[in-house]
């Protein structure tokens, strides 16, 4: 479960903010969505865009974003439900924890190097097969493991 992992890291401020405006916007390109993109912007959206609920509204964002590079969202690839509620409640978790006066790009940066920023993070509570089943791409899941 613990696979080898180097997240790549934020220069500043201004490059979090470019990756949550721009998954907002679209303007993002298909390659600017990485695995620390995905946490950047919920993180960036959760402290810095208060009328988005992410929970609510961050899966049509996402699904939009994916339509507007090419992506197509359906039971085997595109936007994944379940995945995505469990990464917000782990940044939520990450910043109950975390010094509300660090500089956006450290608590980036400090999550992408924490447990929850962990590509296998959400495999401490669900196994393989459930997290990637079709229900589990398409509608939230529970865990089968723990959480």
């Amino acid at each position: 479960m613990r696979e080898a992992y180097e997240p790549r890291l934020f220069a500043d401020d201004g490059a979090v903010r470019r990756i949550g405006e721009g998954l907002i916007a679209r303007t993002l390109t298909r390659p600017d969505w990485t695995h620390e993109a995905h946490l950047a912007a919920c993180l960036y959206i959760l402290l810095e865009r208060p009328e988005i609920s992410a929970e609510r509204d961050l899966p049509d964002i996402i699904r939009r974003f994916n339509e507007s590079v090419g992506g197509v969202n359906d039971e085997t690839q595109g936007y994944h439900e379940t995945i995505t509620q469990v990464y917000i409640r782990g940044v939520r978790a990450f910043l109950a924890r975390t010094d509300a006066g660090l500089p956006l790009v450290e608590k980036v940066d400090a999550l992408l190097v924490a447990e929850e920023g962990r590509r296998d993070w959400p495999l401490r509570f669900y196994s393989p097969e459930r997290l990637l089943s079709k229900e589990a791409r398409l509608a939230w899941v529970e865990p089968d493991l723990s959480f």
